[in-house]
């Protein structure tokens, strides 16, 4: 998935900002660190945010700022791109929609967000979840439709100026997840 969201930004990311919202480890936000771009990196995780630090080479000093805080947070600026790679991923249909309404004023570009594919293997594995001993369950996920998620961003007034471009579904053992971008319409125009 990080190698798809990462094609469908530019190779050459000098001068733009970039918002990794829910950056884990920090991967991606190298990557993209690695091709120019100013990145905020920002998690819940203080811990993952400290494992990104200890990973980001040296010579990224000044082009990343690791943040632990919340991706919504208007303080953290404007930006060019914002990917939110499986971190919307536990929220429901609605509010994770929500978040990239609240979350698109300040992008100028597209953003790029992830959804779990409703598929009867994962409604099967959901099932088989819920019978395990608490401790032992999986973090939950909201399972979505595609068709869902095209018609609860169209309905929102708030993402009127933003449109689905590419989509693309990444299945690999236990991990499916389903890509979208969005872009801005006065981005695609210019």
């Amino acid at each position: 998935m990080r190698a798809l969201l990462g094609a469908w930004l530019p190779a050459d990311l000098r001068g733009r900002r970039v918002l990794d919202a829910g950056c884990g480890t920090g991967p991606l936000s190298i990557e993209l660190a690695q091709r120019g771009a100013q990145v905020v990196a920002v998690d819940l995780a203080a811990r993952l945010i400290q494992v990104a630090r200890e990973r980001a080479p040296p010579q990224l000093a000044g082009s990343i700022d690791f943040v632990v805080g919340d991706m919504l947070d208007p303080g953290l600026g404007p930006f060019d791109y914002a990917v939110a790679m499986d971190s919307l991923i536990h929220y429901t249909p609605d509010d994770a929609v929500a978040a990239l309404a609240e979350l698109a004023p300040r992008i100028g570009r597209s953003l790029l967000f992830t959804f779990v594919p409703r598929t009867p293997l994962f409604a099967l594995a959901r099932v088989v979840a819920r019978v395990l001993p608490v401790g032992s369950r999986p973090p939950s996920v909201e399972p979505v439709s595609e068709a869902r998620v095209r018609a609860l961003l169209a309905a929102d007034p708030r993402l009127a100026a933003w449109r689905p471009a590419r989509t693309a579904r990444v299945s690999s053992g236990f991990y499916g997840s389903q890509a979208v971008e969005l872009v801005g319409v006065r981005a695609a125009g210019a």
